[in-house]
């Protein structure tokens, strides 16, 4: 711990600047002990029905090749609880000793068995006691009390069974199954998350039973971000244990999406030194979770090394709530305006309309007209080397400051000055000025200078290894010098893979979102000369179509149609994969609609809680379609649902045909 001033009431990490990994208690999971100096574990959950033996144990073996450390299978009843002893024998017959997690949903009975079998079972405190019902009930502290009473007795057998079998438990809060009681108390929120999972501990703490896991896991990464680190707060508060934390995004999707959404979540906890255990949500095969989750963990290896940052001496962030930064607007960045996207051309020369379409701007000929689709970006920087055509009305360039004093057209474009350049030069453009500062030069001089401009826009860069830290201690010195110039976040990423770079970015740019610091994106990268121009324009998209997918799992900027899907498991009653592909196919055009897309009515309305539009597993070859929490049609067979989904949308006014494709 630093001599950082963090008041106790904001505290939920060990430091703001200096990378410390929470200290927690160790819990043995079979032969494999989680939290305490123990690395950070990857786990995934198997999809095959846990009565297919074979299945399951050549899916897990899968998985355990991998790289997953834990391996989680589902099971909803006592048949499916008493098939795992059935797995467990198999794979123990062929030489694979991971440790096995029973997924618990309604039935302490199937919970009570499977402790008795696998080395830890998961409960979640929403409906391990309770039926969801969707009510709102007003308690006296005498009725609540009786409800706790009532929970106690329910759970005390598994914990004593858990207590008797040496069996690990995760007490696992998602916020899209919080219980009638808790929400009619505690509202949808991550305080609620948090005390759900508080009611179920202290059941633990007052029996003597310390081998628990904790997660607050939700699809709204804001909500996720808040609600874990209001538990470690409240742990602390309370003078509970130091549980380990289980850290993961429920029903993050697939492909990129899935990716960029699962890191702004998961990134942004990890960079502040909190999670021991590690599950990424995939709509995809389980054992291609595990390398995702090993790239996110692997940045930590060696992180605390970091060059040093001062210590904050006053922390104007509330944790616990999302509450942008108050900044001027200055042409269109800041204030109320969306975060912006600016894309680095600066390694190409760009001679031609068509090179736009890499960032989401088209030339039509035909019409003469240009088109911009949902990821277009909206300025970019170009460097030393200008474009050499008129660009679209939505699209502004950004070039060096040397060069932008030799050219002709000092209004459309626009400058990029360091902060020598900035202080010591008169020459500026008119509305609008890019400063490339770090945090070294945010100087009381520079600061005063930097109040009364009304056309500055920061491009806050890092080259700390530690970065998010630096940057979000910059943004802490604005705020508290009272500096509401708009600020665009940079970082620098070269030679990454594809998933290095989504993951990358979305945890150092995202965990600064969700906090409400930011205007805007840039993404930056060393130009190979190797490359040709297509293989050039490609990174080039890659790279915008990154910085778009950050701003929308962060919640700040919606610029497509979002899916909460679930990964699958052996509860699944269709293919998820298919299906939300042929769903995306249909309804991708509809910017900023939220569609969930569950397995079976365990992930249902619950764990859907943000959507709009809901599309639900209820019976084999049966689907139930959601508007919101309310159930629109029943039973409808899943050949027609698709359809039906989309006129329900159509109903709701919520429908637009999509666009002719030019490209």
């Amino acid at each position: 711990m630093n001599s950082e001033l963090i008041a106790s009431t904001k505290k939920y990490c060990n430091s703001l600047t200096q990378y410390s990994r929470r200290k927690t208690r160790e819990v043995y999971i079979g032969d494999v002990p989680l939290g305490g100096d123990n690395p950070i574990r990857v786990q995934s959950m198997t999809t095959v029905d846990t009565m297919d033996t074979m299945g399951s144990v050549e899916q897990t073996i899968r998985m355990v090749e991998a790289g997953c450390e834990y391996v989680r299978i589902t099971a909803p009843s006592l048949k499916e609880a008493q098939n795992l002893a059935e797995i467990k024998k198999e794979l123990r017959k062929r030489g694979y000793n991971v440790p096995l997690v029973a997924d618990i949903h309604f039935t302490p009975n199937a919970a009570e068995l499977a402790a008795k079998i696998v080395e830890k079972v998961r409960v979640n405190p929403g409906n391990y006691a309770d039926k969801k019902k969707f009510e709102q009930i007003e308690y006296t502290d005498d009725t609540y009390q009786a409800e706790l009473d009532r929970i106690r007795e329910k759970f005390t057998p598994l914990v004593e069974i858990c207590k008797e079998h040496g069996t690990a438990m995760r007490i696992g809060t998602n916020h899209g199954s919080l219980s009638d009681r808790i929400m009619s108390r505690y509202g949808d929120t991550p305080l609620g998350m948090v005390e759900s999972a508080l009611e179920f501990l202290r059941i633990c703490e007052d029996l003597e039973y310390y081998d628990i896991v904790l997660s607050m896991k939700a699809s709204n990464t804001q909500v996720m971000v808040q609600a874990y680190r209001l538990l470690v707060n409240k742990l602390e508060e309370e003078g509970l244990q130091p549980y380990p934390l289980h850290l993961g995004v429920t029903e993050a999707g697939e492909g990129e999406d899935g990716r960029i959404k699962s890191a702004v979540g998961i990134g942004t906890l990890l960079e502040d030194g909190l999670g021991d255990t590690v599950r990424v949500s995939l709509t995809e095969e389980p054992e291609f979770e595990a390398p995702v989750a090993q790239t996110m963990v692997d940045r930590y290896i060696d992180r605390a090394d970091h060059q040093s940052i001062a210590p904050i001496e006053n922390n104007p962030l509330d944790p616990f709530k999302y509450e942008r930064r108050d900044s001027r607007e200055v042409a269109n960045i800041g204030g109320q305006n969306v975060p912006r996207v600016i894309t680095d051309l600066s390694g190409i020369a760009l001679d031609n309309y068509k090179d736009l379409k890499a960032i989401g701007h088209f030339y039509l000929p035909e019409p003469d007209k240009w088109r911009m689709n949902d990821l277009g970006a909206d300025y970019i920087y170009s460097g030393g080397k200008p474009v050499p055509f008129m660009l679209p009305n939505g699209l502004k360039e950004i070039i060096d400051y040397d060069v932008w004093l030799n050219h002709a057209d000092q209004v459309n474009k626009i400058p990029l000055l360091n902060a020598d350049q900035y202080q010591g030069k008169s020459s500026k453009h008119a509305a609008v000025n890019f400063i490339a500062v770090d945090v070294a030069d945010l100087n009381d001089a520079f600061l005063d200078t930097l109040k009364q401009d009304k056309t500055a826009v920061l491009l806050l860069e890092t080259n700390n290894k530690h970065g998010l830290a630096e940057q979000r201690r910059a943004f802490m010195k604005l705020i508290n010098a009272n500096v509401t110039q708009p600020v665009i976040i940079k970082r620098d990423y070269s030679d990454l893979t594809e998933d290095q770079l989504q993951i990358y970015a979305a945890t150092d740019i995202g965990g600064l979102l969700i906090d409400g610091l930011g205007d805007g994106v840039l993404l930056a990268h060393h130009w190979d000369e190797k490359l040709n121009k297509e293989e050039q324009l490609a990174l080039v998209q890659n790279f915008n179509n990154t910085s778009f997918g950050i701003l929308q799992a962060a919640r700040t900027r919606m610029t497509k149609t979002e899916y909460i899907s679930c990964p699958s498991c052996g509860r699944t009653l269709f293919d998820l994969q298919e299906t939300t592909a042929m769903i995306r196919k249909r309804t991708d055009h509809l910017k900023g609609v939220k569609i969930g897309i569950m397995g079976c009515i365990v992930n249902g309305p619950g764990e859907m809680a943000d959507a709009d539009y809901g599309y639900v597993g209820s019976g084999k070859g049966k689907i139930t379609l959601y508007k919101g929490q309310e159930v629109m049609k029943r039973g409808v067979p899943s050949e027609h649902a698709v359809d039906e989904l989309i006129e329900i949308i159509r109903e709701d006014g919520q429908w637009v045909e999509p666009e002719l494709n030019h490209d």
